[in-house]
């Protein structure tokens, strides 16, 4: 038979599979977190008609006559090019700007995957939308992420408390006036708590002297502290700019003491009473900060990622995920911004890569191939025909 037939039916073959992968891109434009495919074709082995031979002092060298016996598919690559951003506004959407995938695990499998549209379930686990969990690292009581941790599943904690703290320092700003009577006295509350969280009022009091101030807990039993200001009106006395007032350390570090303004106040105190989570935020290195009812933000978690060495080397594992394999290389597990790592962004999702007008132009190729091997095959069955017609 001729070797042009055989050739024909090759080239069919290699056709079919790049219109196969070239309308799977196309079906999948929409797909979140989608890469799209490529065929490489190579030619097949070639049958030597005639070998080359080296040159001689008498007669020069030949060159080798082959004929090709066709052609196939060498590789279908993967393109991981970044994918253009959605906007969703949801705040479990993610989308990872850079080099990456979030990891998620299907029963005793682990998979990665660019595909951020994940949510919490009924047990306030991070998932999927297929349901695979999504893997990280948790963090300790005090809110702290522990490098180099085991990753695991992401549980939003529903009904997390977190303790009172106890007040030991309050920050005081403003200007007590240098020009006022001596005996002048001026009052600031400060909210104070214990260890259990108790709210309790310390009535932080100011006495002018005829050497600055005298500062106290209003209590005339209690002792009292000097104040004292420079002629720039920086504080002097005490020279560290911190005293204790009722088992609190006040800081007037940025307290002046200039002429006709009474300004001072109470800025900030480092207490707290116990809070339950009220609501949670994703973070651009993936953290999972949860904030609770008495103000306090908190880590609750650290969403993982992992990167590979080849991955093109990935297989895919339906879902728009993937699996390792033995030419990806193992995962080497970080976390967004981390180097080699790229970033989270929140309310977004990264959308297909596929470029249609490059699909369409394949899809004309290899339509164009596909119709031109038939031709060779209808051809070789005219020159056989011809052959057995030879005989009537």
């Amino acid at each position: 038979m001729l070797r042009s037939l055989y050739s024909g039916i090759s080239g069919l073959r290699s056709h079919q599979t790049m219109l196969d992968v070239t309308g799977n891109n196309i079906a999948n434009v929409n797909t979140v977190g989608f890469k799209s495919s490529a065929v490489q074709f190579q030619d097949t082995l070639s049958q030597v008609v005639k070998n080359g031979t080296g040159a001689q002092v008498e007669a020069g060298g030949t060159n080798p006559a082959q004929v090709g016996l066709g052609v196939q598919v060498a590789a279908i690559s993967t393109n991981f090019a970044q994918g253009s951003a959605q906007a969703t506004g949801k705040g479990t959407d993610l989308m990872i700007a850079g080099a990456g995938f979030f990891l998620t695990q299907s029963g005793t499998e682990t998979r990665y995957t660019r595909n951020g549209a994940f949510d919490f379930d009924s047990l306030g686990r991070l998932v999927s939308a297929d349901g695979s969990f999504v893997q990280g690292r948790t963090a300790d009581a005090a809110g702290k992420i522990p490098v180099g941790a085991a990753v695991g599943n992401i549980t939003l904690p529903l009904q997390a408390t977190i303790p009172g703290k106890a007040t030991t320092l309050a920050n005081l700003g403003g200007n007590l006036p240098a020009d006022v009577a001596v005996g002048t006295a001026l009052s600031r509350e400060i909210t104070v708590y214990d260890a259990v969280g108790n709210e309790s009022k310390l009535d932080v009091t100011f006495t002018k002297t005829a050497a600055g101030w005298d500062v106290g807990d209003g209590i005339p039993a209690n002792p009292t502290s000097p104040l004292a200001f420079d002629a720039q009106g920086k504080i002097s006395v005490p020279a560290a700019g911190t005293m204790v007032v009722g088992g609190v350390t006040l800081d007037l570090s940025k307290v002046t003491g200039f002429a006709k303004l009474t300004t001072i106040a109470v800025n900030s105190q480092d207490g707290s009473k116990p809070g339950t989570l009220t609501a949670y935020t994703i973070s651009g290195n993936g953290t999972v900060l949860g904030t609770f009812s008495n103000g306090e933000t908190r880590s609750i978690a650290q969403i993982a990622l992992a990167t590979f060495s080849n991955p093109g080397g990935l297989e895919k594992a339906g879902g728009s995920s993937y699996r390792a394999s033995g030419n990806s290389g193992q995962p080497v597990l970080g976390a967004a911004g981390d180097p080699g790592f790229g970033q989270i962004t929140g309310g977004y999702l990264e959308m297909s890569n596929v470029d249609l007008s490059q699909e369409f132009t394949n899809l004309i190729v290899a339509q164009r191939g596909f119709q031109a091997n038939a031709r060779i095959i209808t051809t070789s069955d005219e020159v056989l025909q011809e052959l057995t017609n030879l005989k009537r």
